[in-house]
């Protein structure tokens, strides 16, 4: 993480807070303003309360999103979904290319094998037991009604109490007292499965907190895609090099040998405790839980350590921002699964999960249902996408004023609206009629064929070829070639828009 906060530092994207600020509220509030101007990551060097200083906003910005897996934008990610892609449904090269490029992949898979630190950096100050102080850390407070302080950027590390496979992923963790933390994690995530094996083995669940690492690593633990490759193999390939590892001092379990700050600890199943109320990502205040209790015995940090935090709410915040660089590795990927769909969007406004717009090259009648069903099994975390809009392959996904065109041109409700009922939900949804369980929608906005119309569909009006040729050649000529399309007031996802707009990705149909 040093590393990369020396990187942001020399472009300008760092800035260094000297002024006392509070970790409860005030220092949220100043990083959700700054975040949300676009502006650049904060350290914050004088925290009320504690000696060490936090760093928020690393991953504020897609570009520096793009910075962390050494690229220099996010477009690229795709070549990354499109590895993980094949990994997930290899297939027999059909001639030389294909056997080149499946070489290519293995030899990136044997370069992305971590290593392992003898004497690592995180281990420069051990404490044990007693000495055990989480009240030392900065932790901190996000919103007004949160019921506690808590670690939000920690990588939380279990291991399968049977294959010994660990997971490595990021849920909020609530202090309790001085050496205990609640962890909220949803049942289908792989520390709660460890958890459950665990219990029907009678054993204690070894778990360990790193915190302060690249943002890569934070970046492979957030890719939920379902093949049996370890997140520490993921974030090897994302790197191109393996992710240096160590073994924690007190647990059998491996940690990123240049973390910050290191918790080690124990859940003992059934010992459960209160965890929130705390703002999530839907913008609202999620309820209270009985979540399981972590009891750490051991703190292992680097001296100096800096203290990495992040914060949940309505976008934008960093969690949106990982979202749409992982949109990008997706996109291979749901292509392998179902080679129908074109191409897929998830707005950032619409909490980048909640809404999903896939457009696909339509062959026969009914297809944008079965699309759709395709897509919310395609991928776990798809699962809890409310509703799907499908769109013919000429409609940019991700251009709103094409988009919302689609739907009021193309769209009978009383034929194209495909509704579920009572399916499993999101808990933090609080629109569901009954917590954890809802429905969900799909639009069929392509054009009608077959037996979805009885009657002649108008032809769309549009320039031809040749036209749009001429006055291309003649734009310069016009004295128009300062005219462009920027007009974010004309759009839904403005944010977004302002991004791929400046990339040129948006374009007239």
């Amino acid at each position: 993480m040093r590393d990369f906060l020396s990187f942001l530092e020399k472009k300008g994207q760092l800035k260094r807070i000297h002024e006392p600020v509070s970790p409860d509220l005030e220092l949220t509030a100043i990083s959700d303003r700054v975040l949300s101007m676009g502006g650049p990551a904060l350290l914050f060097e004088n925290v009320i309360g504690s000696s060490i200083p936090v760093v928020t906003n690393v991953l504020g910005t897609i570009d520096r999103v793009a910075w962390s897996m050494g690229l220099e934008k996010v477009e690229e990610l795709e070549a990354i979904g499109e590895k993980l892609a094949l990994l997930q449904q290899p297939k027999p090269p059909r001639d030389a290319k294909e056997t080149f490029e499946l070489g290519g992949l293995l030899w990136n898979l044997i370069k992305a094998r971590p290593d392992y630190d003898l004497t690592p950096a995180c281990h420069q100050t051990i404490l044990n037991n007693e000495a055990v102080d989480l009240d030392q850390l900065p932790l901190t407070r996000p919103w007004p009604n949160d019921a506690g302080s808590v670690i939000t950027f920690g990588l939380v590390i279990t291991k399968d109490p049977e294959t010994k496979v660990p997971n490595v992923g990021i849920y909020r963790l609530q202090k309790q007292s001085c050496n205990t933390m609640t962890v909220h994690w949803l049942s289908v995530r792989g520390g709660a499965g460890h958890l459950r094996k665990a219990a029907a083995l009678g054993q204690k669940l070894e778990v360990a907190i790193a915190i302060g690492v690249h943002p890569l690593i934070i970046m492979a633990a957030a890719t939920p895609i379902p093949i049996q490759l370890s997140e520490w193999l993921f974030a090897g390939l994302y790197s191109g090099k393996g992710v240096r590892l160590t073994r924690c001092k007190t647990l059998d379990l491996e940690i990123p040998s240049s973390a910050e700050i290191v918790l080690e600890g124990t859940i003992t199943p059934g010992e459960e405790m209160s965890d929130g109320p705390f703002g999530d990502h839907m913008g609202f205040y999620g309820g209270i839980e009985s979540s399981p209790l972590i009891r750490f015995h051991c703190i292992t940090k680097r001296k100096n350590p800096i203290f990495h935090t992040t914060f949940s709410g309505k976008p934008p915040k960093e969690e949106a921002m990982l979202a749409i660089a992982l949109n990008r590795i997706y996109t291979p990927i749901l292509r392998r699964q179902v080679p129908e769909i074109v191409d897929f969007f998830l707005p950032m406004e619409a909490l980048s999960y909640k809404l999903a717009i896939i457009s696909i090259d339509k062959a026969y009648p009914g297809q944008a249902k079965r699309a759709s069903m395709a897509f919310w099994s395609a991928l776990p975390q798809f699962t809890y996408t409310k509703f799907i809009v499908v769109v013919d392959s000429s409609i940019n996904v991700r251009d709103p004023r094409q988009v919302v065109w689609a739907i009021s041109s193309m769209v009978d409700p009383q034929r194209d609206l495909l509704i579920i009922e009572n399916t499993p939900f999101d808990s933090l949804d609080f629109a569901s009629e009954k917590i954890g369980l809802g429905g969900r929608m799909a639009i069929d906005a392509t054009t009608k064929i077959g037996a979805e119309i009885n009657h002649q569909w108008g032809e769309q009006l549009q320039h031809s070829k040749e036209i749009q040729k001429r006055v291309d050649s003649r734009w310069k000529e016009l004295g128009l070639s300062d005219i462009t399309s920027n007009n974010p007031d004309a759009t839904l996802f403005g944010y977004v828009m302002d991004y791929f707009i400046s990339r040129k990705e948006i374009t007239n149909s």
